[in-house]
């Protein structure tokens, strides 16, 4: 499990970027990775996937 914050999230179109704690990398998620709610600046939990276009953030969780 990886911790970080998240950037932005955009509810509409349901998807949005989590910075990770400590490297600072920045991983896309989809509105389908998330087990709660989330909102811009939230401190979550997630685990890292290969998606598509690269690493997503999914089984995103309130932290």
């Amino acid at each position: 499990m990886s911790t970080g914050t998240v950037k932005f999230f955009n509810e509409t179109k349901g998807f949005g970027f989590i910075r990770e704690e400590g490297s600072g990398k920045e991983y896309f998620v989809h509105v389908t990775g998330l087990v709660d709610k989330i909102r811009e600046n939230d401190n979550v939990t997630f685990e890292i996937q290969e998606g598509k276009k690269g690493l997503n953030a999914v089984n995103v969780k309130l932290s």
